[in-house]
C-alpha cells in the first residue's frame, strides 16, 4: 500500500499500519457516518432489508445499519480483514472475509450495497463495482461513497498565515505519492449510469472545520511522518511544527470532499 492509498482509505489494514489506524478510522467515522446514515435513510432502508456493507472498516455503519433492519433483516460485513470485527458478528449481522477486488460477490438478492472509500482502493475496480451490482435485486440500492482530493487538496482552503501554508505543503507532500486516481470520486454518476443502474443521483460533502477533522489530521502527520521525511518530501522539523499549530492555536483543517453516489438497479 502506498502513502496515497493509506491517506486516502483510513488505513484499514491495521496489522500493518498500528495503532494509528485505529484513531484515522474512528475520525473518518466522525466525519462520515452522519453523511452516510443520512443518504441510506433517504434510500428507504426498513425492517427485513438485506443489505452488504462492502469492506466495512469499522463497526459504526454495520451496527447501524443492524438496527435500521431488524431481527428480520440481514447485514452482510466483508473485507479482507475482519480481526477487529468479531464485536459485531451477531444478528443479523454476519462477518465474512471477502476481497471485492478479486472475487465475485459473496451472494446476491441484497436490497443495499453500501461501500465508502472501498474502490479507490482495490486491485480491479471495473470487477469490484459489477460484483456489487451483481448482488443487488432487481430495484435494489447502491451506494458508492469515494474522496476526491483533485477537488479540492488543500487542508486549509483559507491559507492566510504561516501555519496554514505550512498545512498546505504537508498535505501536499501526501498527495504527491502515486498509487491512487485522485479525481475518482466525480467520476462516480458516470460509472454507475455506464453499468446500467437507473435514477442515478449524487452529492458531496465538504467539512470544512470539526474537531473530527483535527484528529484526522494529527493521526494522520502522525502516522506517516516517517514515509514522508524517508521519501525528502518535508523535514521532521515541518512536521513537528505543523503538530504543534495544530495543538496551539483554533485552525480550520479540512478534508477532501466525500462524493456519494447512489442508483437502482433495473
Amino acid at each position: 500500500m502506498t502513502l496515497i492509498d493509506g491517506y486516502l482509505t483510513g488505513n484499514r489494514n491495521r496489522q500493518v499500519e498500528g495503532a494509528g489506524a485505529g484513531q484515522r478510522s474512528e475520525a473518518f467515522s466522525l466525519l462520515f457516518d452522519p453523511t452516510t446514515f443520512r443518504h441510506i435513510e433517504r434510500l428507504g432502508i426498513g425492517p427485513g432489508w438485506r443489505c452488504w456493507e462492502v469492506g466495512a472498516g469499522g463497526t459504526s455503519v454495520v451496527s447501524w445499519l443492524a438496527k435500521r433492519v431488524g431481527p428480520t433483516g440481514r447485514v452482510l460485513a466483508t473485507d479482507a480483514d475482519i480481526s477487529w470485527h468479531t464485536s459485531a458478528a451477531r444478528p443479523p449481522v454476519e462477518v465474512r472475509i471477502h476481497d471485492v477486488g478479486a472475487e465475485g460477490p459473496p451472494g446476491g438478492g441484497f436490497d443495499l450495497v453500501h461501500a465508502r472509500l472501498v474502490l479507490g482502493r482495490v486491485a480491479d475496480r471495473e470487477l469490484a463495482l459489477g460484483s456489487m451490482i451483481r448482488a443487488l435485486r432487481p430495484g435494489g440500492r447502491l451506494l458508492i461513497e469515494e474522496t476526491d482530493p483533485a477537488l479540492q487538496p488543500l487542508a486549509c482552503p483559507d491559507e492566510h498565515g504561516p501555519a496554514q501554508q505550512l498545512a498546505n505543503r504537508l498535505r501536499a507532500a501526501l498527495l504527491t505519492q502515486r498509487g491512487a486516481d485522485l479525481a475518482y470520486g466525480r467520476g462516480l454518476p458516470r460509472l454507475l449510469r455506464a453499468a446500467g443502474l437507473r435514477q442515478v443521483e449524487a452529492d458531496a460533502y465538504f467539512p470544512l472545520t470539526s474537531p473530527a477533522c483535527v484528529a484526522l489530521e494529527t493521526a494522520t502527520i502522525q502516522q506517516f511522518r516517517g514515509a514522508l521525511t524517508s521519501a525528502g518530501l518535508v523535514t521532521d522539523a515541518e512536521i513537528a511544527e505543523h503538530l504543534s499549530n495544530i495543538a496551539a492555536e483554533p485552525m480550520d483543517l479540512a478534508t477532501p470532499p466525500l462524493i456519494s453516489s447512489w442508483a437502482r438497479k433495473r
